[in-house]
């Protein structure tokens, strides 16, 4: 590809591909996942079809020829917890066992396979009379799924077995109770997308929903409730009649093929009994377009249990209605006056006299009456949500996207989402917080269904002005304008934004000066504009390629950083910066509405002491109206360069959060090993807050060195725990050495003191060494574990013994979880990392950690006490 045809496509890519993580955009943004526990349909579907207090028939371990009963205590994945029967509330015969390989069977089998039960040695004694006994404890017994437990559905999640191309039946809600049958398609954790039957080659009529949805039922279900099986009015007509008798003779043929068990609906929602009569009043979000509240009336009801509600319209020539139909449990039907009562706003109907609504003026004019309050449950906000709470939520106008939404308003057990990257903008969604359609943070990742990203700034790349070389031709002004021209004309905006938070194109005119902190070549490099688009989002970019056009990016993002002391009136955005393998990471006020961005760009750049013109959106052409060509790198150094102890004057707006700290050390190689041995410490980050010397200038070491103690004393909080043990032997040795020198021990005092004091201080600058870990200090060597001795054999270890080994570990935070979910000897030997990760809700390095001890137990069992 030549350079023409590179540069065409360049300006045609508006949308940056690049991979989304939770953890950054959280990190980044300062928010917070929802609970998990909130999203009680989620829970559900996790669950592996056996529940504590199910029974089963087990082999005996003393005698593999002989069964006994036990009882599920608690389940962890495919392992199973049990007790055999008889040993009441005593827990120290509790046994796991993986249902892939232990000998489990339903209750029944036994007898069925003439095996024998008999009770093991422990129990035999209590049990005088076998058969009396086990008469007494199966009765009203529930056992395990034999379905689980044998054959080809042995050990998998029930979920699983929806499977495409299994059939369901699902009742339309738009205008009839009648059913018809839907095929799976597509099952991402448990959300199906479904097609009607006889409509395989299209897939206009596909919906998504969640396997508990009330609405959807195992086959079967129409002809037992007194429903008939209809296809909807939508599709009725593509099809005759003779079409679709053939289309259910031919399903009802085939039924045991594509039946799924009726045990996966178990835990579907119980539809009450309600109480609503024909023609009352309410207040109602409708679930296809659900932005806004409206008055409804109730059209018609159907039986106890279903009734169907119309939202009003009242202009005279309405062609179409938004009906649908209801249960007494169905989200989004409110009491009139709720809307008023919690300070939100009703839409009067299309049609509606006036711009002022009054409920007791409309219902007179209608002469209806309202629904009484006993007729709607009881809301509840004890739910777990909260405002700026951030999950994965259904976009209601294209149910194929799942995009990233963030709680913006509660009211009792509703929610208003914002959703973020949806392919076209839609307002605010009101929610039930028992909605199906919402997911906790990582689902989509969990389930390998594809989320949409948020929307980042679009940054212009169809002009980039390289570096000027002796040899090169300067762009002239004409040719740099005719481009923009151009740009303009071709660029075509994806995202429609409101014109208050729609920042105009933000240009860099490199020709600009660019001060003592940004690299000019750089500068010259970067995109000749970024925009037009949402203000926080095209700020945000200008001010993550300006840090990365410093010469020492931590520099620049701490004179950006947000001033606590300072008045704030903008948005606070999390800016990261790299230098020299060091994450750094800080707050930024940046605006949010559109008459605001060329006074912050022109404070922006007052504070970073470069030309107020450097970046804005005004366009530089030929001369500076600043007239900042004068303004040589040799006036500015009189004031920030080189003049040691003595810097006079700062301009205007440039300032630092960051507390004064430590006073500079004689020797430069013994501050920077303190303050990596103490970097464990988790400080807020103290800098002296005087600007350093230019970089353009010939700073000298003395200028270069006081730069190091500035980035050294930035926080930095290592993720590596074995790093941190390392760190802490080092520290000791090294107070050894201190204590022999008096020098050192006052600087150890100074810091100790120092510490304490930041410790109290809101932390706001920090260090992250994800991608990049400090080298170790020479002298330190890593050892490689040493082979484990057991004591004793670790199937008969108990909880207590399992804790106690791993407490004795670097994994010992984690025995609490062992000692609450009960894990023993015989159970620690069956945990695999997969295990560990889904059950533990461990991330990947402590799961990893924790595995690694695991299969050190493993192997020392083989080799000591396999034979």
């Amino acid at each position: 590809m030549n350079g023409e045809q590179q540069h065409d496509a360049d300006a045609g890519s508006s949308v940056e591909e690049m991979e989304f993580s939770w953890d950054e955009y959280l990190e980044d943004t300062g928010a917070i996942a929802a609970p998990h526990g909130s999203f009680k349909h989620v829970d559900t579907s996790l669950q592996n079809g056996f529940a504590p207090g199910m029974k089963l028939e087990v082999a005996v371990k003393s005698d593999q020829n002989t069964y006994w009963v036990a009882t599920i205590i608690t389940t962890c994945g495919q392992l199973l917890l049990l007790r055999y029967d008889g040993y009441g509330e005593d827990r120290k015969a509790d046994f796991w066992c993986d249902i892939m390989t232990a000998d489990l069977h339903p209750i029944g089998w036994c007898e069925q396979n003439k095996k024998i039960l008999k009770a093991p040695e422990g129990i035999k004694d209590k049990i005088p009379d076998q058969e009396e006994f086990l008469q007494r404890v199966l009765k009203g017994a529930c056992s395990a799924p034999a379905n689980l437990l044998e054959g080809l559905h042995r050990g998998k999640n029930p979920l699983d077995l929806i499977a495409p191309g299994s059939r369901l039946e699902l009742q339309n809600v738009r205008d009839s109770l009648e059913a018809w049958i839907v095929n799976v398609v597509e099952n991402v954790g448990g959300r199906l997308k479904l097609r009607y039957e006889g409509l395989e080659d299209s897939d206009k009529f596909d919906q998504w929903l969640f396997y508990l949805d009330p609405f959807l039922h195992q086959v079967g279900w129409a002809a037992q409730h007194g429903y008939s099986l209809q296809p909807p009015l939508a599709i009725r007509s593509l099809k005759s009649e003779a079409d679709w008798q053939e289309i259910l003779k031919k399903v009802k043929e085939e039924e045991e093929e594509s039946s799924i068990p009726t045990d996966l609906f178990k835990d579907k929602p119980v539809i009450g009994v309600h109480s609503f009569s024909e023609g009352m009043k309410l207040e109602a979000v409708d679930p296809m377009a659900p932005f806004v509240i409206s008055p409804a009336t109730v059209l018609k009801v159907y039986n106890e249990k279903y009734f169907m509600i119309e939202i009003d319209d009242l202009r005279p020539d309405r062609t179409t209605s938004q009906s649908y139909i209801c249960h007494v449990n169905s989200a989004g039907i409110f009491p009139v006056q709720w809307s008023l009562k919690n300070g939100l706003h009703l839409i009067p109907p299309p049609g509606y006299p006036g711009q002022d609504f009054d409920w007791a003026d409309y219902l007179k004019q209608c002469g209806a009456e309202a629904a009484p309050q006993s007729c709607f449950p009881s809301l509840t906000s004890d739910h777990g949500f909260k405002e700026n709470m951030k999950l994965e939520a259904v976009n209601p106008v294209d149910p194929e996207e799942v995009c990233i939404a963030t709680v913006t308003k509660l009211k009792d057990s509703y929610l208003w989402l914002q959703l973020e990257g949806s392919k076209k903008p839609v307002p605010d969604c009101i929610v039930s917080v028992e909605s199906m359609n919402i997911f906790p943070v990582g689902w989509c990742e969990t389930n390998g269904y594809q989320l949409r990203p948020p929307r980042k700034a679009i940054v212009n790349k169809q002009k980039k002005i390289a570096v000027v070389q002796p040899e090169k031709q300067i762009l002239s002004s004409r040719t740099v304008h005719d481009g923009l021209k151009n740009q303009e004309m071709n660029s075509s905006d994806s995202v429609v934004i409101n014109g208050k938070y729609c920042c105009p194109k933000i240009y860099f005119n490199h020709r600009c000066f660019s001060g003592p902190y940004l690299n000019k070549g750089r500068i010259a490099e970067l995109p000749q504009s970024v925009g037009p688009g949402n203000c926080v989002l095209v700020l945000k970019e200008v001010l993550t390629l300006l840090i990365n056009a410093a010469y020492k990016p931590s520099r620049v993002l701490r004179e950006l950083q947000l001033d606590e002391k300072a008045a704030w009136h903008g948005h606070g955005e999390t800016l990261k910066a790299k230098y020299k393998g060091k994450s750094y990471r800080a707050t930024v006020e940046v605006v949010r509405t559109a008459d605001r961005v060329a006074d912050f760009c022109r404070k922006t750049c007052i504070k970073l002491e470069c030309c107020p013109n450097l970046f804005g959106p005004q366009m530089v052409l030929d001369k500076c109206s600043e007239n900042c060509s004068v303004l040589t790198k040799t006036k500015y150094t009189h004031y920030y360069g080189k003049r040691k102890n003595k810097r006079i004057g700062r301009p205007p707006g440039g300032h630092s959060n960051l507390e004064v700290a430590m006073k500079k050390p004689n020797k430069r190689r013994k501050r920077r090993k303190h303050f990596f041995v103490h970097k464990k410490k988790r400080s807020s980050a103290s800098v002296d807050n005087t600007p350093a010397g230019s970089p353009q200038g010939s700073g000298g070491e003395e200028e270069d060195d006081q730069d190091e103690v500035d980035e050294e004393s930035l926080t930095e909080d290592s993720t590596s725990e074995h790093q941190d043990e390392l760190l802490e032997e080092s520290e000791v040795s090294e107070k050894k050495s201190l204590s022999s020198s008096p020098t050192q021990s006052e600087l150890s005092h100074s810091l100790a003191q120092d510490r304490d004091k930041r410790k109290r201080k809101l932390r706001t600058f920090s260090f992250s060494d994800d991608e990049n870990k400090p080298p170790l200090p020479k002298d330190i060597k890593v050892e490689v574990a040493e082979k484990l001795q057991l004591d004793s054999n670790p199937l008969e270890w108990s909880v207590a013994d399992v804790v106690r080994f791993l407490k004795s570990t670097d994994c010992a935070p984690l025995a609490r979880i062992f000692l609450d979910q009960e894990i023993d000897g015989q159970a620690l030997l069956l945990l695999t990392l997969p295990t560990v990760q889904e059950c533990m809700d461990l991330k990947l390095g402590p799961a990893i950690k924790l595995c690694h001890h695991i299969e050190r137990v493993k192997l020392a069992f083989y080799q000591q006490f396999a034979n």
